[in-house]
């Protein structure tokens, strides 16, 4: 596996880590939270930074986590998506600091295939890699896993160990197939924001976001969404834009956007068609808005999704 080692310093910024890969072997490594780091990684409580993607998840819970300005408490099931540059840190409760159990997964973009997005494009061209910047907190991102898929995720993390330290055979396509499983199950969360809701007691919120799930493709306003929860248009805003930061038209389009690069990915449907599907009747509307919202168009995330 590849190590990651300290750039430096800035004048009063924290450390910053990078990925040193090994040639030949796939820039994916693993390490076991809540035990003692492997050669080369960063001390588990001071603040340091890293140019490569990571993807955090907690078998147990226990202390707390700084990502960026704020502070997320530790608890069983948590996944945290760490975007390149995204300060991280323990917090200061010593006593509770080794409590937290778990796996951390680092690696780099362009393990995925020579057809992933450059940073150019902050890979928010590519359907899988685009959760770790579309998320709060300057692209950090907490979701939960379902107390029945825990297992699974714990049991595909420790055969992505497994496969990483013996190299057997084949291990390289293993590897591959391990952290993309990963990954597909990370999209899948992330766009499983009403049960989010409903599990943290956002009652309203899970109401709004149901509606939208359901009329989505069709050409639903701010209006349509405050008459169905008996709000008005103006304190709907207001709500949903304090509670999540985002508008509600921001959400309908972040729906219809989430339904479109699945359909560009898994389907062989024209983009007028697609835009079609997802409530844009305007072709050149929907793919300027595409464009606007992913720095590619629908034409380059196709090709950019596909094997």
């Amino acid at each position: 596996m590849g190590t990651t080692r300290m750039l430096g310093r800035g004048d009063d910024g924290p450390p910053v880590y990078t990925y040193e890969a090994v040639p030949g072997v796939p820039p994916v490594s693993t390490i076991r939270f809540g035990r003692k780091l492997p050669p080369g990684g960063p001390p588990p409580s001071h603040a340091h930074s890293h140019d490569f993607l990571v993807l955090a998840y907690f078998e147990r819970g226990g202390g707390s986590m700084w990502l960026g300005d704020r502070e997320w408490q530790i608890e069983e099931g948590d996944v945290y998506l760490i975007a390149p540059g995204e300060v991280v840190g323990v917090g200061d409760d010593e006593s509770s600091r080794h409590k937290a159990e778990g796996w951390g997964v680092f690696f780099l973009p362009e393990v995925l295939g020579p057809r992933t997005p450059s940073a150019f494009l902050s890979w928010r061209a590519h359907p899988l890699l685009f959760p770790f910047v579309r998320g709060a907190a300057g692209g950090t991102q907490r979701l939960k896993v379902p107390p029945a898929e825990r297992r699974p995720w714990s049991e595909r993390l420790s055969a992505l160990d497994l496969e990483l330290s013996q190299r057997q055979d084949g291990y390289r396509e293993a590897v591959l197939a391990h952290l993309m499983l990963l990954l597909v199950g990370v999209s899948r969360l992330a766009v499983d924001v009403v049960g989010e809701l409903r599990l943290n007691d956002e009652p309203l919120l899970a109401e709004v976001f149901a509606f939208i799930e359901e009329r989505y493709r069709e050409r639903i306003s701010l209006k349509d969404v405050a008459r169905a929860v008996s709000l008005s248009p103006g304190h709907l805003t207001t709500v949903v834009r304090r509670k999540t930061g985002r508008t509600v038209q921001e959400w309908i389009a972040e729906r219809r956007m989430a339904e479109a690069r699945r359909l560009l990915v898994q389907t062989d449907l024209a983009v007028e068609e697609v835009g079609r599907s997802v409530g844009y009747g305007d072709a050149s509307y929907f793919v300027r808005l595409f464009r606007s919202t992913h720095g590619a168009t629908p034409l380059g995330w196709r090709r950019a999704g596909r094997p």
